[in-house]
């Protein structure tokens, strides 16, 4: 997507802080990374006032409420979304992005939660279930930043495989996550394969006047930790409770790291998709 293809408030301040004028030179470079920076926090809007919600009701919300605190961080993330709709702070294009990942996630958290996987502890009105339907939205986070950090540093790829070979991977992971309770887990060969298909491709961004670029699977990895610090703080916040978390929070495993990284890989091909059924495949080469 071009930079003119911009719809929402923030193409306009992005706009402006781009054609600042800066010689070359060490304030440039400062100045670059203040921007990828503001980009980036741009980008984590949505997950970011998730993820401030999760920790202040946790720390504030009075007990015995009338409303459960599941059933206001529902009604809250509903209600950021339409504002950042009604503002123009996002794009209908990411909303369908939000939509489409919060069904896959509802999804795979009934399968979970059934399993044992992890648990949601506090009462709900608002549910399927044993899952609360806020946390849907936090899969739409991930989706969200994808979609609009494409947009915001204008990605371009090089080396990047046929996008069959993508779909396939990515359903072969979905699949993974459900199938390894009763068959052998195949997440090794799995990030085998995302070796083979991703190791030559670079993502072009970018931040300011210059384009970067990085391999692909480095910024995977990169967003999964992130996810995983988020993920710290949301179990910290007693969002879900993983099984040794029932008795006293601890730290996610590092392990947790790896799932991660697949499901950023099944975001990406959904996003990947969404642009090229809407006429952008010039963006990847």
């Amino acid at each position: 997507m071009t930079k003119a293809s911009g719809a929402t408030r923030f193409a306009r301040v992005r706009s402006r802080l781009e054609s600042i004028r800066i010689a070359p030179g060490p304030q440039a470079w400062a100045f670059e990374f203040l921007l990828f920076g503001f980009k980036q926090g741009w980008a984590c809007l949505f997950g970011g006032l998730m993820l401030a919600l999760l920790l202040a009701t946790h720390l504030f919300y009075p007990p015995g409420a009338a409303l459960h605190r599941y059933d206001f961080l529902t009604i809250a993330a509903l209600g950021i979304q339409i504002a950042m709709l009604t503002f123009r702070l996002e794009s209908w294009g990411e909303a369908k992005v939000i939509f489409a990942f919060h069904l896959i996630g509802t999804v795979m958290e009934l399968f979970k939660t059934q399993a044992g996987s992890w648990t949601y502890p506090e009462n709900s009105l608002l549910h399927i279930g044993p899952v609360p339907l806020f946390s849907g939205f936090m899969y739409a986070a991930v989706g969200s930043y994808i979609a609009r950090i494409w947009r915001i540093f204008d990605f371009r790829f090089t080396h990047y495989p046929p996008a069959w070979t993508t779909v396939l991977l990515a359903v072969a992971i979905y699949v993974n996550f459900f199938a390894h309770h009763w068959l052998p887990d195949m997440r090794i060969a799995l990030f085998i394969a995302a070796i083979l298909l991703f190791g030559r491709c670079r993502i072009i961004f970018t931040p300011w006047r210059q384009a970067r670029r990085m391999p692909l699977l480095l910024g995977f990895f990169l967003v999964a930790l992130f996810i995983w610090f988020a993920e710290n703080i949301a179990t910290f916040a007693n969002a879900w409770t993983y099984p040794d978390q029932r008795h006293g929070w601890q730290m996610v495993g590092v392990g947790k790291l790896g799932s991660w990284y697949l499901l950023m890989i099944i975001s990406f091909v959904l996003v990947a998709m969404l642009h090229r059924t809407g006429g952008h495949r010039d963006q990847i080469r």
